[in-house]
């Protein structure tokens, strides 16, 4: 493991509400590393060059929230592909010789909490929503889906803007109208990427026999689509799944340890969730 660098942080704005701290610090007390710390700062993006450039020698990483995740990429010395290929980048790993590497994981993430639940491959899947996590859903899916995913949207132009990352992914993607956005359960896997409530009023059309959900959303939870699909005994993945898989990356990108304690780091972030 590295010895010379043990801090890291999660950047952001705002970053109040971020669990990372939880998950990241549970994981370096499992692994004995109790010299490593993790903070969080609030920082946006007019002031992410100068927060960057006044890293010292003793950091190890940084975690990139909402807004930073592309405005970080032109202070980056390399990108992955993974982050190039979705233009978002959620990890910094800084090196002993002074570079800095963005690396994206909340794709592979993704990836790692369906297949947690079974979920390998799927011959198609629906996503609701058109922001910026659904454009990591879609890079999810390129590994994992082999037929056609359906985007419901609410504008032209967010339409536009799906097929468009379905074209840089590998991925036939096909629009259709929110207003239509309850034929998406009939897709063996449906990605909600939307804010909070935003599904709450599909609640009620969840079919008798459902597929897996992946809500990318953790408070509040569940949400009432999250409720309604499990009371139908369909699978459900919730953004608490994905947030501690995303972070079992990082930490292990980080520390340099060959593998983070998944469970712990979940636990932690389930009895922070409960007030505890």
């Amino acid at each position: 493991m590295n010895g010379n660098r043990n801090r890291a942080a999660v950047l952001g704005k705002p970053i109040a509400h971020s669990l990372s701290p939880v998950l990241h610090r549970a994981a370096y007390a499992e692994l004995g590393l109790d010299d490593w710390t993790y903070d969080r700062f609030e920082v946006d993006e007019a002031g992410l060059p100068a927060f960057v450039g006044e890293l010292g020698e003793g950091w190890a990483g940084l975690s990139l929230t909402m807004p930073l995740k592309r405005a970080i990429i032109p202070l980056l010395d390399e990108v992955s592909d993974t982050a190039a290929s979705v233009e978002a980048v959620n990890t910094v790993v800084l090196t002993d010789d002074g570079r800095r590497l963005g690396d994206n994981t909340d794709v592979p993430g993704m990836v790692s909490a369906l297949r947690e639940r079974g979920v390998e491959k799927v011959e198609s899947a629906a996503v609701l929503g058109a922001g910026a996590t659904a454009s990591s859903a879609l890079a999810a899916l390129a590994r994992i889906c082999t037929g056609p995913v359906t985007a419901y949207v609410r504008s032209g132009a967010r339409a536009e803007e799906m097929r468009t990352w379905g074209e840089r992914l590998g991925v036939d993607v096909r629009t259709a109208d929110w207003a239509d956005a309850r034929e998406a359960f009939a897709a063996p896997l449906v990605i909600a990427t939307t804010p909070a409530r935003t599904t709450d009023a599909l609640a009620q059309d969840v079919p008798k026999t459902a597929g897996t959900l992946f809500d990318v959303l953790y408070d509040p939870w569940p949400t009432a689509l999250a409720a309604a699909w499990s009371a139908h005994g369909g699978a459900v993945v919730g953004g608490l799944d994905l947030l501690v898989h995303q972070a079992v990356l990082q930490v292990q990108q980080m520390t340099g340890a060959a593998l983070a304690p998944l469970a712990v780091m979940r636990a932690a972030g389930e009895r922070a969730l409960a007030g505890g």
